[in-house]
């Protein structure tokens, strides 16, 4: 999948803005921010990102709920959702991809092999 437009919804600023210089700069993609999953799930219905970053533990909405939200949407049910978080057990993984992510990154992750690691898990080419 050629990747233009990511969507990333994460509660930390820090993360949100190390993933946006990373991904425009080595990427050269567009890159929607979010900060809860509720304004993640308007920004993908208003502008359909090819991919979306979405963070595990936030609150109000966490990441799970909101992928499920995502996959409710006939529009948006397509997208490819990878998940983040630093909790990254296999049942947990298991538990992720189940729901319907297309992978997980763990956190703390390699900023210089973000892009990569987002292209190879949309691309389905799993470790």
């Amino acid at each position: 999948m050629n990747i233009r437009k990511v969507l990333l919804v994460d509660d930390d600023q820090h993360i949100r803005r190390i993933c946006q210089v990373c991904l425009t700069k080595m990427g050269n993609w567009q890159v929607a921010l979010a900060q809860s999953g509720y304004e993640g799930l308007d920004l993908a219905r208003q502008d359909k990102p090819d991919v979306i970053l979405l963070d595990v533990m936030m609150p109000g909405m966490d990441g799970p709920t909101t992928l499920l939200k995502l996959q409710e949407d006939p529009n948006l049910k397509d997208v490819p959702v990878i998940l983040m978080t630093a909790k990254v057990q296999p049942q947990e993984v298991e538990q992720y991809t189940r729901l319907g992510a297309t992978g997980v990154i763990s956190k703390p992750f390699d900023p210089m092999t973000l892009t990569a690691e987002i292209q190879r898990l949309v691309d389905g080419k799993a470790n």
